[in-house]
């Protein structure tokens, strides 16, 4: 029965590629905001986004990846084509964290066992969550409720990763972030006793936009789950 076991486990796994191992590394970009402040560009990195990303590549197309990554979510009135915000003129900067995790797809065999050059552009998707702080506007000033919340969301990302060398994998993706919150510009207040200050698009919820690099490191070995 182990047999039989064993033969069945090493079949699978050819069909997946063969391509068991694993990256870590860097995450290096720029973030923007897309909501009810600011500017609408859905591609217009502003801050600094920094962070680590970690893969498991469970076959030549596809791998399980997280990621934590550090920014400043900016949204600023006056840089929107919009008339109405630049005449508002609301401003918000705000410290966020974010943790990810989902599946990677490539459209390309990307075996990582293979000691020859590989590319292939990617799709990724799965969670997210955004640890931002809680404020508020009033009288057009911007008020802190001294809290925090998280926001979740669905992150969608494209990209293109290749090979440098044996142990190192470079890669370039824009990944967009729809969350399901609409609090993250302050126009919705955390606070129930402030809802009479929320303004905006109650429809539309927020986004956000990671575009960067990322480098990583490759280790492991397929596994073996048989003693003979």
């Amino acid at each position: 029965m182990k047999k039989i076991y064993c033969i069945l486990l090493f079949v699978s796994i050819i069909q997946l590629g063969g391509a068991q191992i694993y990256e870590i590394g860097v995450f290096g970009g720029g973030s923007n905001f897309i909501g009810d402040v600011g500017s609408t560009k859905f591609i217009a990195p502003k801050k600094l986004a920094i962070g680590g990303i970690f893969r498991w590549n469970r076959s030549a197309r596809h791998s399980y990846r997280v990621s934590v990554i550090y920014t400043t979510l900016l949204g600023n009135d006056r840089k929107s084509s919009d008339p109405k915000r630049q005449e508002r003129g609301y401003f918000f900067k705000e410290e966020a964290l974010e943790v990810s995790a989902g599946i990677e797809f490539t459209f390309l065999d990307f075996d990582l066992h293979r000691n020859s050059f590989n590319f292939s552009p990617y799709i990724y998707t799965g969670v997210s969550m955004l640890n931002h702080p809680n404020f508020y506007y009033n009288n057009n000033k911007l008020i802190s409720e001294k809290t925090k919340s998280n926001a979740f969301g669905i992150p969608i990302a494209l990209g293109m990763k290749v090979t440098l060398t044996e142990d190192l994998i470079f890669g370039i993706e824009v990944a967009a972030r729809y969350t399901f919150s609409d609090e993250l510009d302050g126009s919705i207040p955390d606070a129930d006793e402030l809802k009479e200050l929320q303004f905006g698009n109650f429809n539309n919820n927020d986004w956000y936009v990671f575009s960067g690099i990322t480098l990583t490191y490759t280790f492991g070995q397929n596994p073996c789950f048989c003693d003979y």
